[in-house]
């Protein structure tokens, strides 16, 4: 499967780049019936006697950016490592494209992009000579120099690998993961460690992967990035999914009993709780609930309150939640780092040099 991963061999001769930065297949994406590309069903994946995937079930559509989200050791790498094809399962059913992406790896190799952490790229190699490199092992690749200039590296072309940042870096590996114009992209913190210029583009370049029909599969730690570019959302912790939907059905209220508004840290919450006469707590730096519906009455009440000690109302939410919520609520437990996965996310992808 493409990605930053693969091996560094010399190029066989298939003719030119094509000049454009159209990543349209070659031909239909395998789907199913209801245009799923990726299908997952109650999969189980073991590290001895550790569960670590207990019955996860998701599809991802065409055209559609799924992300799947979860805290540290919930158990998404290693659903996305299952997919990639580097992962086996100790039950359940998956498709990619139709086929098993374990047993049919080398078929899918040429129609998956796989966005890897790090790790597995010569140091001393050139972006334009590694895209080019790249280049050579598919029929209808995407034009280097014109990828370089979509994510924002054309003139960084002739810099060492080593010499780039951390987040030019991670910006060539996705241009390393969409050159063969795949049809599944699987890119892991995709704008982790990006300037926010960097982070501007390679929104850019998802948003046109599933524009162009690519059925793009995400993980990341940032819930607004999610929010904002997500079509399906799924969010696993524990093992197992906790919830699955488009941004719009997971942050609608189930319930309209609290007010969460933005304050100074330091707001004496038992004075605005006995004002009030209903709970209030911090939920987190700057931010507060009170546990009371959001008629206009409470609402009022509370700004009134922040008026008369002149304390600035920095956010106000009555009623609506933010998907950083809803992850909050459903992910509140004690959990250890990396509790679930063996060695941690970092450790596993990084400088595997697996090949793809």
């Amino acid at each position: 499967m493409g990605g930053g991963g693969a091996p560094l061999r010399r190029a066989r001769a298939r003719g030119p780049p094509v000049a454009s930065l159209d990543v349209t297949t070659t031909g239909s994406p395998t789907t199913g019936s209801g245009g799923e590309a990726v299908v997952v069903e109650d999969l189980v994946i073991r590290y001895g006697e550790l569960t670590a995937v207990d019955g996860v079930s998701f599809a991802a559509r065409a055209g559609q950016v799924t992300t799947v989200l979860g805290p540290n050791g919930a158990g998404k790498t290693s659903t996305v490592e299952h997919l990639e094809g580097y992962r086996p399962a100790a039950g359940g059913w998956t498709r990619v494209l139709g086929l098993d992406p374990i047993a049919d790896h080398r078929r899918l190799s040429h129609r998956v992009g796989v966005m890897l952490q790090d790790g597995g790229i010569p140091t001393a190699i050139r972006p334009s000579e590694l895209l080019a490199q790249y280049a050579g092992f598919f029929e209808r690749p995407l034009d280097p120099a014109e990828l370089l200039e979509r994510v924002g590296l054309s003139h960084r072309a002739g810099t060492a690998f080593r010499r780039l940042s951390g987040g030019e870096q991670r910006r060539l590996s996705l241009a390393l993961a969409i050159i063969g114009r795949p049809e599944v992209v699987f890119l892991d913190e995709p704008t982790a460690g990006i300037d926010l210029e960097g982070r501007d583009a390679v929104r850019e370049v998802v948003a046109s992967l599933s524009e162009d029909g690519v059925a793009v599969v995400m993980t990341t730690h940032d819930l607004d990035e999610a929010e904002r570019c997500s079509d399906h959302v799924v969010i696993i912790d524990r093992g197992v999914v906790v919830a699955a939907g488009s941004p719009a059905e997971l942050v609608r209220p189930s319930d309209s009993d609290h007010i969460l508004f933005g304050a100074p840290d330091e707001l004496p919450v038992d004075d605005l709780a006995a004002h009030l006469g209903v709970g209030v707590r911090r939920v987190s730096r700057g931010e507060f609930r009170v546990e009371t519906d959001p008629s206009p009455a409470n609402v009022a009440s509370v700004t009134a309150w922040l008026a008369e000690r002149d304390l600035p109302l920095q956010d106000l939410r009555a009623g609506r939640q933010r998907l950083d919520d809803v992850f909050r609520r459903l992910t509140a437990h004690d959990r250890g780092p990396d509790a679930g996965e063996p060695g941690g996310t970092a450790a596993r992808r990084r400088g595997r040099g697996r090949r793809r």
